[in-house]
């Protein structure tokens, strides 16, 4: 008998009728023998509609009430999941993420796990029925509900795993699985059968928007298993460990990111300790800076670009004007395209074949950085769909990797 977390976003749950074919999926997955904890986000667009409330009532939203709004939706979800299961035949027990034993930190609309105690949970498993826990919430250690932000449902099922030692942790989404590209830019962009969590977490901090990069940074730390599939067609999808592949092909995927912008200053005097007071206001002001490129000194001067979040942008200029150290100009008209595979180690010419399909193309480069798996650039928005195309075709990444 297997133990499996799996957690169903809100696309899974968005009515009635999918509810149905949930309950249906975890019926089969217990009738083979199997016992099933699942975690459960808002219904569809609920924490939409809750934040759009929100703004209507008042424009002062302490973070404290907002984390008690944004998670009645996942409340009223597990409730009608739980009646759902029982009017199959199936016994259940909903479970809010306190009642659950998820323990945080005090900081409200994104908490982090700080442990989980899931005793409840296991007195329901013992008791043979399905526990079904609201996502993404949990109780600070002052006793607060707090909310854990955006995909914080994956990081909730990711912790129960760890804790109930589960033999796997399934996300199920709106997408049959990871696939070598955006299917939506490439039509034929390939699911892959198996990652390692490196790659991933690679691709979910270069713009790959599932699953959740804080639920892959946790089960890559405690040794979680993740199987991510679709709820829509109930196929295999990626199976996420620490190896990925048997095989591993020398790039894996093409990820791209229209969510950031770039920062330039100009004429900045090249002394020691300028970069540091720089970054050190941003940090500060709370930006996130990517990508940063510091140009060769001429004269004495020099130029310093970095990327940072379009949502931060005039945050970060208004930081930098700030120190006066340098004539400040902004981009938002920019694109990150970031090549990613575990078998870049060992394989040398990536960098080469990737700048020269680019220039066959003429997509100009702005700024690159690289890790040991990966090589991220900057190019113009309006040419990104470009390469990620011919990146993908460049590398055959349309090719299974036996």
């Amino acid at each position: 008998m297997a133990l499996y977390v799996q957690k169903f976003g809100g696309t899974s749950v968005a009515d009635p009728e999918r509810i149905s074919e949930v309950v249906d999926h975890v019926r089969r997955t217990v009738a083979r023998g199997d016992q099933v904890v699942m975690v459960v986000s808002a219904m569809g667009k609920e924490t939409d509609e809750l934040l759009r409330l929100a703004n209507e009532v008042s424009d002062v939203r302490p973070g404290r009430e907002m984390d008690m709004l944004i998670t009645a939706g996942e409340r009223k979800a597990v409730a009608l999941v739980a009646m759902a299961l029982h009017g199959a035949g199936i016994p259940a027990d909903s479970f809010t993420g306190s009642q659950a034993g998820i323990i945080t930190d005090t900081t409200h609309e994104n908490a982090r796990i700080e442990g989980v105690m899931a005793d409840r949970i296991k007195e329901s498993l013992a008791a043979g029925s399905v526990p079904v826990v609201a996502g993404s919430q949990g109780m600070s250690t002052d006793k607060e509900v707090t909310f854990l932000g955006r995909g914080g449902s994956d990081t909730t099922a990711v912790a129960l795993a760890h804790r109930l030692e589960a033999d796997a942790c399934e996300l199920y989404t709106d997408v049959p699985g990871v696939f070598t590209t955006d299917p939506r830019l490439v039509t034929n962009a390939r699911k892959m059968t198996h990652l390692s969590f490196d790659e991933l977490l690679e691709m979910t901090a270069c713009g790959c928007p599932k699953p959740a990069m804080r639920s892959v940074e946790y089960a890559h730390r405690h040794g979680v298993a993740l199987h991510i599939r679709s709820a829509f067609t109930w196929e295999q999808g990626t199976w996420v460990n620490e190896e990925g592949s048997m095989e591993r092909a020398i790039v894996t995927a093409v990820v791209h990111d229209m969510s950031e912008a770039k920062v330039t200053i100009s004429h900045v005097p090249d002394e020691p300790g300028i970069a540091a007071r720089l970054f050190r206001t941003l940090a500060d002001e709370d930006v996130n800076v990517d990508m940063i490129v510091q140009n060769v000194s001429n004269e004495g001067v020099t130029d310093i670009s970095f990327t940072v979040p379009m949502s931060q942008l005039d945050g970060a200029v208004a930081a930098a004007n700030g120190l006066g150290i340098g004539q400040v100009t902004s981009d938002d008209k920019i694109g990150k395209i970031s090549l990613i595979g575990a078998g870049m180690k060992s394989n040398p010419g990536v960098a080469a074949q990737m700048f020269e399909t680019l220039a066959e193309n003429g997509i100009n480069i702005q700024m690159l950085s690289t890790s040991g798996i990966r090589i991220s650039a900057i190019v113009d928005a309006a040419r990104t769909e470009d390469a990620v195309n011919v990146l993908h075709a460049a590398f055959e990444l349309d090719r299974p990797v036996f």
